[in-house]
């Protein structure tokens, strides 16, 4: 362990939680990878729907379904946005730290002192989709798909926010990439498990989607492209719990909250994925698109 201390990685010392600051006004990491991961999702959505062989499986289909145009699309990112924040900061405050209920219930509204779960915040984009689903009347599960074929970003570059941060870093190890953050009380070699998550949900699961979406024509059965998040997000994040230092809280036997709250994701997303690929394929029903400058 003591040759460990020695060689391992020191977190770099530029790197700040802080973009900039004036005065008493911070921008963090942690803000601008929400904003700037549901804006590029938005985009990379609105990208695919212009595309027109993905949406057409060139074999026998029942009923139409919507594709959706880019207004309504960014009706999904801002209904996302309310869910990502409200399911998150909820989220976290029911499964991590249900006490504050009592003890500080006005807590529970104070976002910017941090505690978000994304296990809440998926549970509130969920809510969100199925709201937008009704609203739109398009099907719920195309709703789910556009708004997870793009969601790798944002939880790639939160992941990274979450190193920046120097928080939910790993457990111990004698590993050659061992890192020590100045923030951690022991100030031991730890997995860097925030880097694991921004590869793993980020990087693989966006390639995954994307196969699936571009070579394998996936949104022409809406609910895989969901499922498959749904599946290999709680997949990825099972894993990496093994290098994650667990909560400071009361486990689930062997099973860190995490992984218990992650399996369930797996069953879920495996069940969706199943189902979906069974069904016969829909053909792409197109909206018109309004012209910029028309009045509603």
């Amino acid at each position: 362990m003591i040759l460990s201390i020695i060689t391992a990685i020191d977190f770099p010392s530029w790197l700040s939680e802080d973009v900039f600051s004036i005065g008493s006004f911070s921008l963090k990491w942690y803000g601008l990878a929400y904003v700037v991961g549901l804006f590029s999702a938005y985009l990379y959505a609105v990208r695919l729907t212009k595309r027109r062989d993905i949406w057409i499986s060139g074999t026998a289909t029942r009923t139409p379904e919507i594709v959706p145009t880019e207004p309504i699309l960014s009706d999904i990112m801002f209904y996302a946005l309310i869910g990502i924040i409200a399911g998150g900061r909820l989220g976290y405050i029911i499964l991590y730290s249900p006490e504050t209920f009592i003890s500080a219930p006005l807590d529970v509204f104070k976002v910017w002192q941090g505690g978000m779960s994304f296990h809440g915040g998926f549970t509130g984009v969920v809510l969100a989709g199925l709201y937008a689903s009704w609203r739109h009347k398009i099907d719920k599960f195309r709703i789910g798909d556009m708004a997870a074929v793009g969601a790798p970003i944002g939880l790639g570059l939160g992941r990274l926010a979450n190193f920046v941060n120097q928080e939910l870093w790993g457990r111990y190890t004698d590993l050659p990439w061992a890192m020590r953050f100045p923030k951690d009380p022991d100030f031991i070699a730890r997995h860097p498990s925030q880097l694991y998550e921004a590869f793993l949900e980020g990087l693989v699961l966006f390639l995954i989607l994307r196969l699936l979406t571009v070579k394998y024509k996936a949104l022409t059965k809406p609910g895989v492209i969901f499922g498959s998040l749904t599946f290999f997000y709680g997949l990825f994040r099972f894993c990496v719990e093994f290098a994650r230092e667990p909560d400071n809280i009361a486990q689930f036997g062997p099973l860190t909250r995490g992984m218990a709250y992650s399996l369930p994701m797996v069953f879920i997303g495996a069940v969706i994925i199943i189902w979906a690929i069974r069904r016969a394929p829909v053909s792409p029903k197109r909206l018109p698109e309004p012209v910029k400058g028309q009045k509603k």
